[in-house]
């Protein structure tokens, strides 16, 4: 028998409960996979909550890296003993060992261990969609990246700064601004007490910047838009704080003639090819060191509920793991 964080109905971290569960044989597309490590993300508070429903019962999780125990009969590219990753649905990777799709697996580098591959799958495939596919930006522009101390914002700090980006960040304090700033952010805005809107327009000499990666929502959604400059694109990624009411998309006309889109992951490696091609490239900026994934905090995974109520309260930073 394994071992798995599952629950029964959306709520608050109590429902989370450390369960035995049966792993039965794999499908011929599935691979079973013994997790060495997890990633927390804040998609999984998401689902707990019920803001994106599942059917109940449920397992979470979205991320983890292991070792590929079995393959099913149909399964060509992988076998046991293969050190695999990977990030997306279906849910369920709060656990010790799982089947999964096995076209959803990608093979981990001999050069990444089993911590920083669960720490960078989701973290590290949104930040290269949001930067190289959803606005590629190029050397000379500036953009806007809320939470910058977290999973994704310490990602895309130093991506962007690899590519010649000026990268304005917003954080919550003194030490995240400090951590943001060691990660290749250019200018922190600590949000507290500071008006973020404002101090953007004043870094960039009125002008406002090519594109927000917004992963807040509701409380940040009409001041990233006042950062932008015209034609500039406002990517919504996420709403830590709550959905974005709605809107009159009249307003951006006004504000600049704006665009704006709501991308996922799911969307973006729904093709293998294109989740080939995308992790390719951040196994390739982490391995050369051009990006590195901080693993800040670690979680027995039993005390995953801990580990979620900590992440909502911010008192996280970069990546956060949770250990079988």
């Amino acid at each position: 028998m394994s071992h798995a964080i599952r629950f029964h109905a959306p709520g608050g971290p109590e429902v989370l409960r450390w369960e035995e569960l049966a792993v039965g044989d794999t499908a011929p597309n599935e691979a079973r996979v013994r997790h060495h490590a997890v990633g927390l993300n804040y998609i999984d508070i998401y689902h707990r909550t019920g803001a994106y429903p599942l059917p109940m019962p449920s397992g979470i999780g979205l991320e983890g890296a292991g070792v590929v125990e079995a393959v099913g009969s149909a399964v060509t590219d992988l076998k046991a003993g293969d050190r695999v990753a990977y990030a997306g649905g279906p849910v369920g990777a709060y656990a010790e060992m799982r089947n999964i799709p096995a076209d959803r697996l990608v093979k981990l580098p001999d050069a990444i261990d089993y911590q920083t591959g669960a720490a960078m799958m989701l973290a590290g495939m949104t930040a290269q969609y949001l930067l190289r596919r959803t606005c590629k930006v190029e050397p000379g522009d500036s953009i806007l990246i809320h939470a910058a101390a977290g999973g994704v914002g310490l990602i895309v700090c130093q991506w962007a700064r690899a590519l010649g980006v000026t990268v304005i960040g917003t954080v919550s304090s003194d030490e995240k601004a400090a951590l943001a700033r060691a990660h290749g952010c250019d200018h922190a805005i600590i949000y507290t007490r500071e008006n973020f809107a404002e101090r953007v327009r004043e870094i960039t000499g009125g002008k406002g910047v090519r594109v927000v990666y917004d992963s807040i929502g509701k409380d940040t959604f009409m001041g990233s838009l006042e950062c932008l400059r015209p034609l500039g694109m406002m990517v919504l990624f996420g709403a830590a704080s709550g959905p974005v009411p709605p809107f009159d998309l009249g307003l951006l006309a006004k504000m600049g003639s704006l665009f704006i889109t709501r991308p996922t992951l799911f969307t973006y490696t729904a093709q293998r090819s294109d989740l080939l091609a995308i992790s390719g490239e951040l196994f390739d900026v982490v391995t050369r060191g051009k990006v590195r994934i901080e693993v800040n905090q670690t979680y027995a995974l039993k005390d995953a509920a801990q580990a979620q109520i900590d992440l909502v309260a911010r008192k996280t930073t970069g990546s956060t793991i949770l250990l079988p």
